[in-house]
């Protein structure tokens, strides 16, 4: 007959020994002025860090601004990338993401003055002997989530952000949705203080005006 030996085992509590976890441990706590600093040193991690800081507020400010997700996530890659690129140029004089959103928003804007220099080129393409022609403008179509509740809603909001003109949308956007400071959004877009209060209010006005508009037609 044979003897079962039950074997007990000890449940202990181990500690985290990996030193690569605890590195990131102790960067993650960290401001984005500091990660900067070791990022320029050459601690790749806490680039990392601030990309998964920003990738969600900035997705949101390239889309309000384009109203195109396809364009956004490309805008958004090319960003990240400047900013690994150009790491050595920041100054810890400036906010990090002054720096950041001032990056996205020149690449934003570049995008949406292309955009509308090849809608123009293509409306004057058309043939004068009218033959068939295919007109190629860009889509600006946006197509909500099913899934959340506020879709819809949503849908319409960037509906009107995409017919109030540039000015007024950026600093809409960077105020409204980002919750950015009057000093920062004058930072980012090189306006007076005066000037980007006043075009955050032309641009309420105008998207109120919009969107009362939509919902009336909506309720009827």
């Amino acid at each position: 007959m044979q003897n079962t030996h039950v074997i007990k085992r000890r449940h202990t509590t181990r500690k985290n020994t990996n030193p690569n976890t605890r590195y990131l441990d102790a960067l993650s706590p960290m401001s984005d002025e500091d990660l900067m600093s070791h990022f320029q040193a050459g601690t790749v991690e806490a680039f990392d860090i601030l990309v998964s800081r920003y990738k969600d507020p900035l997705t949101n400010y390239i889309y309000r601004f384009l109203g195109d997700m396809k364009e956004c996530e490309d805008l958004l890659q090319e960003t990240f990338l400047r900013v690994y690129r150009n790491r050595h140029s920041y100054r810890r004089i400036a906010r990090f993401s002054t720096w950041l959103y001032t990056i996205a928003g020149n690449l934003a804007r570049s995008e949406y003055r292309k955009r509308k220099r090849r809608r123009i080129s293509s409306l004057q393409s058309v043939n004068k002997n009218d033959e068939e022609y295919e007109m190629e403008v860009p889509d600006e179509t946006f197509s909500p989530d099913k899934d959340t509740e506020s879709s819809i809603q949503d849908f319409y909001i960037q509906d009107a952000l995409t017919k109030i003109p540039e000015e007024f949308r950026e600093v809409v956007v960077l105020r409204d949705v980002q919750q950015l400071s009057y000093e920062e959004i004058a930072e980012i877009t090189g306006l007076p203080m005066g000037t980007v209060k006043s075009r955050i209010n032309r641009g309420r006005t105008k998207l109120q005006i919009l969107l009362k508009d939509i919902y009336f037609v909506q309720e009827e």
